[in-house]
């Protein structure tokens, strides 16, 4: 029996698709698994996660000059932990609090020219995080209510144990830079925006951060600004 026209002309697109796969079938699931923009990851600079049953201590030096009129030391503490917690899944337990800190360094009356490995093995931590805040700018917009800041900070991880630099490895701290030209009514929040953004650029060297996820629009760090 002959096959009817329009089983032939099935078989032969089904015969040719066959082909087509065999011959490119590599690259048809070169396709398929490549990762989207959302998938693609920007690598660690130091993978604090495989860390992440260690203790941590996050400590920020404010110099008086600066003339903050802000806590910045609090505000980056809580905000790069909740960074960490959040980011990087180091549980809170593993976390010293700001005030745990606080009440160290009011029975030590000298805590200031301590090492930050020394401060950090006394309150238990493993490693040390330590930022050191170099400039910090935020002035209210003349007439306005608005504020312009920035927020610039040099960070070091630390060992507690041999005061071994872990990250980075090369000369001098790791650099943040973040700020905004029209910011936030009112101080506080214009204080948390800043604080924010540090803290969200420095974890992101310390875990596998989403691609697309990695640049924030406050980071100034690659930017004359």
């Amino acid at each position: 029996m002959k096959t009817p026209p329009h089983k032939r002309i099935a078989l032969w697109f089904l015969t040719c698709l066959a082909a087509v796969f065999l011959h490119s079938g590599c690259g048809i699931v070169g396709i398929v698994g490549t990762p989207t923009s959302r998938e693609k990851k920007v690598p660690a600079e130091y993978d604090l996660a495989k860390h992440k049953n260690e203790k941590l201590l996050v400590l920020v030096d404010q110099p008086l000059l600066l003339n903050a009129k802000v806590n910045l030391r609090y505000y980056l503490t809580e905000a790069i932990n909740a960074n960490l917690v959040a980011k990087v899944k180091i549980p809170s337990r593993n976390l010293i609090t700001y005030r745990e800190l606080a009440e160290f360094r009011a029975g030590q009356p000298n805590s200031s020219l301590l090492l930050p490995s020394k401060v950090g093995g006394a309150l238990g931590a493993d490693v040390v995080l330590l930022v050191m805040v170099e400039d910090y700018q935020l002035q209210e917009i003349a007439d306005t209510r608005y504020y312009r800041g920035s927020l610039n900070a040099q960070v070091v991880l630390i060992e507690t144990a041999t005061q071994e630099r872990l990250w980075p490895r090369s000369r001098g701290g790791k650099s943040i830079k973040v700020g905004f030209d029209v910011g936030e009514r009112e101080r506080e929040p214009a204080v948390k925006r800043l604080v924010s953004a540090c803290a969200y650029c420095i974890v992101r060297y310390l875990y596998d951060c989403r691609k697309d996820k990695f640049k924030i629009f406050d980071d100034k760090a690659h930017i004359a600004w």
